[in-house]
């Protein structure tokens, strides 16, 4: 059993150490993705936030960053060798990441994940040839699945834990590779970020962005966007059901540091959902649930802050993901809903420089 280590390391880094030939070329098909200006009116009030476009890495998710540098990093300390197999714990992304990835380094890749999601999860994953162990709420729902993954390691020689929950290169990739493409987006456009808000399901998206970007930004605020149905951060522990998938995996990640971050933002999934559809058949923006719980986020701080105030998020991946879920289904509007007060007005895409 292999883990992932702490050095830092490139791509050319990997070649040295031995790693695949496919490896030179990995982080031209990660990263660099577009910077999304996007422009709103919220009862009656014109206002924009800015949203980095994660739909433009391999797999089509921000994950793929995270996959990248974990695999990265390994290759060039020999925490993984050619032919060794990926075992990892996952809600979806992260796995089909691991999945497309690994098996352009050559990798057996295996991946235990929660029978609950989406099937256009599951399929992308076994297309990418990986094995998926389902595991059901009875045998643990997803501590259930790290559990499993940690034993399967344990039993097999040649297995490699990214071990995502707890991996210092997960915030380590956002931190070497996200946050610097914001700063440069928006220097490009002659702004500085005053806040960011992301979904937590690992953590390693909103603390890898807080670090290096309060680094240059001190007065930044980062604040971690979880289910208002089900606020783990809040309780430390599951409570309650929601139906954004990605985010708020039932425990608090080892990965995640509440004092390094600001108030936590709370998104009803049902809202999530409605900004999703919207930013779909307005704008054209085909986005998954935590996407639009992400605008919402971004909104909410946006107007608490005020009219100058720079805000950024993510959208983390495609709809693709979600066409079997209430994505794409009719969701009924509450009384408390953001959406339905926002009118999605346009949107401008900024490359990486």
């Amino acid at each position: 059993m292999k883990t992932a280590p702490t050095p830092a390391a490139s791509a050319d880094d990997v070649a040295a150490a031995g790693g695949p030939v496919a490896a030179r070329g990995l982080w031209s098909l990660v990263g660099r993705t577009p910077l999304i200006e996007l422009r709103y009116r919220l009862d009656g009030r014109e206002g924009r936030v800015f949203a980095k476009n994660e739909q433009g890495n391999f797999t089509g998710s921000v994950k793929d960053r995270m996959a990248a540098w974990i695999l990265t990093r390994a290759y060039a300390t020999g925490a993984i060798r050619p032919g060794d197999t990926i075992a990892e714990a996952t809600s979806g992304n992260t796995g089909i990441s691991f999945a497309a990835l690994g098996r352009a380094l050559g990798h057996p890749v295996r991946i235990y994940m929660p029978d609950w999601m989406s099937r256009e999860r599951v399929d992308l994953i076994r297309a990418f040839g990986a094995e998926i162990v389902p595991v059901s709420r009875e045998q643990g729902g997803f501590l259930g699945s790290i559990a499993m993954c940690e034993a399967y390691a344990r039993e097999h020689e040649h297995v490699f834990l990214p071990r995502q929950f707890e991996n210092p290169a997960n915030p380590e990739a956002h931190e070497k590779t996200t946050a610097p493409e914001i700063a440069r987006q928006l220097a490009a456009l002659g702004r500085t970020p005053d806040a960011v808000v992301a979904g937590v399901g690992t953590g390693g998206t909103i603390m890898g962005l807080a670090r290096a970007l309060r680094r240059r930004f001190p007065a930044m605020k980062a604040h971690p966007l979880e289910p208002a149905d089900s606020p783990t951060l809040r309780t430390g522990h599951k409570v309650g059901k929601h139906r954004i998938q990605g985010i708020s995996d039932e425990f608090v990640p080892a990965v995640v540091k509440l004092p390094e971050l600001d108030d936590i933002v709370d998104v009803r999934d049902g809202d999530a959902i409605l900004m999703a559809q919207a930013l779909s058949r307005r704008l054209g923006l085909g986005v998954g649930i935590s996407s639009g719980a992400n605008v919402i986020g971004a909104v909410q701080r946006a107007t608490a802050m005020g009219p100058d105030a720079v805000v950024v998020t993510l959208l983390c991946d495609s709809n693709k993901k979600y066409l079997s879920t209430d994505l794409c289904r009719e969701e009924p509007v509450r009384p408390d809903d953001w959406t339905p007060r926002i009118e999605l007005l346009s949107f401008h895409a900024h490359p990486d420089a």
